[in-house]
């Protein structure tokens, strides 16, 4: 079973979020991050050489190596131009990956009669607009933190030789609409490609 890295604790020491949600809840989305978010970025070979360093409760096995406890928990250290980094470990990753997906399905619960909004007296639901834009809060956060982690892969690459960088994955884990390709089929071609305000579009 794929060991659940952080809890509704971890989520308190970042995020002020309710006492009333439920634990088991709140590990379907973290376990979504681990694997959605969190293994492709680290890549496969390293995310199953590192999660195997954790016992079946979450917490990493003493008998692992130092470099994935730093991985984990943070770590300060000298970079190659003898600059102090204080880096956060990867936490805060997972954490904020989980949180927008926890804000993004929290607001539809699926019943038998279909999906529904939730709604609470004296309280009013929040527009889908505004619920995008908090999603994509949390993600931006997330993508940070990731940065961070990424850069600390980098300084410290010797003692990842797993791990492989993927600017793909880079661009696929970031937050809102993104442009991935340009259709020049004849039915998107623009008409009165004469005219001078028109380039003209060519096939590669």
């Amino acid at each position: 079973m794929n060991p659940i890295l952080i809890d509704q604790q971890t989520f308190q020491r970042y995020e002020d979020i309710s006492a009333n949600i439920k634990p088991e809840r709140l590990k379907v989305f973290i376990n979504k991050a681990q694997d959605l978010d969190l293994k492709p970025f680290l890549g496969y070979a390293l995310y199953y050489d590192f999660i195997k360093n954790f016992n079946e409760d979450g917490t990493i096995k003493t008998d692992a190596p130092q470099h994935y406890k730093y991985l984990l928990n943070g770590s300060e250290y000298l970079d190659k131009d003898g600059h102090i980094v204080l880096y956060e470990g990867l936490l805060p990753t997972l954490l904020y990956f989980a949180f927008a997906r926890f804000i993004e399905a929290d607001a539809i619960r699926y019943t038998s009669s279909g999906p529904l909004t939730k709604r609470h007296d004296n309280s009013d639901a929040v527009s889908p607009q505004y619920l995008t834009k908090l999603v994509q809060q949390q993600r931006s956060v997330a993508n940070a933190h990731a940065n961070e982690v990424e850069r600390f892969l980098w300084d410290h690459r010797i003692d990842f030789p797993l791990w492989r960088f993927s600017s793909k994955n880079k661009t696929a884990r970031q937050s809102g609409p993104r442009i991935r390709a340009v259709d020049k089929s004849n039915f998107n071609h623009p008409a009165g490609l004469n005219q001078p305000n028109y380039l003209p579009i060519t096939e590669r």
